[in-house]
C-alpha cells in the first residue's frame, strides 16, 4: 500500500502552514485537497498559499483550471491517485491538505461514484426554473421522484439538487457510490486532525475573511467577472465569491456582503466538523492545547514518524 499523511479539520485552523512545515522536515511534496484551489485566479478568497508561503515545497492540484471549468470529487480521485504512485516511487510520502471533506473520505476509502452523462441545456432549464419559481420548487421536484436524496440536500443546495435532478432525468439513477468496509483504507496513512475550540476558531474566521477584504478581495472578484467568467459557475459559487459577486451585481454594501462571509464560512466550518466526526480513523489534535506551535508540530511529527519509522 502507499503511504499518505493527510492534513484535514475546519478552515482557517492552520492546516497549511502545518503542512508546509512537516514537508520541509521530511523532504516531500503536497497534494491540495481544496476543491476551490485548482482554479487559477482565485486567490485571496480561497486562502491559496503564494509563492513565498510554500516555502519552496512543491504543490500539486493548484491552478491548474480556469475558473470556469469543472472539476469535481472523481477528477480528484484520478489525479490524487496518480500522484500519491509518483511520490511513493519517488521513496517520498506525499502530504495531503485540506480541505473538502467528500474528496478527502472519497480517496481515503475508495469511493466509486456513478459516472451519469449530463446535459448543460437541461441544467440551464433548472437553473431557470430555480431563478422563476425558487429553490423549494426544485426541491419538490426531486422530492417526487427521489425522496431519499431530496431528504439529504438542504432546499437551498440548488447546485447539488440541479445536479440530482439532471442524474435521474438523463439516467433514471440516483447520485450514489459504494465504498469499502468501514475504517479499510486504500493507503497506509496517518489522518491528521486539527481543531480548537469553537469561539476561537470563529474569530479567527472573522479576522481572515477581514484581511481578505483588506487584500482586494472584491478586485479579485470584479476581476474575474471582467474577464468573462460566468458568475453562475460553480467556482463563483464557493464562498468568499458568491457573497462578493451579490455585493458587486445586486444593490448591496460591503459590510452585509462581508457580514455574510463570514457567517457562510462559520457555517461552512461547522460542517466540516460534523463530517470529520464521521471518520474514526483521524488522529486529533487540539491547537488550544498546545503553548507553542513548535511543541504542536513536534508532537505530529513524531506521530508520524513513529508510524513510518522515518527520522
Amino acid at each position: 500500500m502507499n503511504r499518505l499523511i493527510v492534513i484535514i479539520g475546519p478552515t482557517a485552523v492552520g492546516k497549511t502552514k502545518i503542512s508546509i512545515d512537516l514537508a520541509k522536515r521530511l523532504d516531500t511534496q503536497i497534494i491540495s485537497g481544496d476543491s476551490m484551489l485548482v482554479y487559477r485566479g482565485m486567490d485571496i478568497g480561497t486562502a491559496k498559499p503564494d509563492m513565498r508561503e510554500r516555502e519552496g515545497i512543491v504543490h500539486h492540484l493548484i491552478d491548474i483550471l480556469e475558473p470556469d471549468q469543472e472539476f469535481n470529487v472523481v477528477d480528484f480521485q484520478q489525479y490524487a491517485q496518480k500522484l500519491i504512485t509518483q511520490i511513493n516511487n519517488d521513496n517520498r510520502i506525499p502530504i495531503l491538505a485540506g480541505g473538502t471533506g467528500l474528496y478527502v473520505r472519497a480517496l481515503l476509502e475508495g469511493y466509486q461514484f456513478n459516472q451519469a452523462p449530463s446535459d448543460e441545456k437541461l441544467r440551464q432549464k433548472l437553473t431557470e426554473l430555480a431563478k422563476q419559481y425558487g429553490n423549494q420548487y426544485l426541491h419538490d421536484l426531486l422530492q417526487q421522484v427521489q425522496p431519499l436524496t431530496a431528504a439529504r440536500l438542504h432546499p437551498n443546495d440548488q447546485r447539488r439538487i440541479i445536479r440530482a435532478l439532471e442524474v435521474y432525468y438523463l439516467s433514471g439513477e440516483t447520485i450514489s457510490h459504494e465504498k469499502t468496509a468501514t475504517n479499510e483504507l486504500l493507503f497506509d496513512a496517518v489522518v491528521i486532525g486539527l481543531t480548537m475550540e469553537r469561539a476561537a476558531l470563529y474569530e479567527r474566521i472573522n479576522r481572515r475573511v477581514d484581511q481578505m477584504i483588506e487584500q482586494g478581495l472584491v478586485d479579485e472578484v470584479a476581476g474575474l467577472l471582467q474577464q468573462g467568467v460566468p458568475p453562475s459557475c460553480k467556482a463563483m459559487q464557493g464562498i468568499g465569491y458568491k457573497e462578493i459577486v451579490e455585493y458587486l451585481l445586486a444593490d448591496q454594501d460591503l459590510i452585509t456582503a462581508t457580514d455574510q462571509l463570514k457567517q457562510a464560512t462559520r457555517n461552512f466550518a461547522k460542517r466540516q466538523l460534523t463530517f470529520y466526526r464521521r471518520m474514526p480513523y483521524i488522529t486529533w489534535y487540539n491547537v488550544d492545547n498546545f503553548e507553542e506551535y513548535n511543541n504542536l508540530l513536534e508532537t505530529i511529527y513524531n506521530g508520524i514518524a513513529g508510524k513510518f519509522g522515518v527520522r
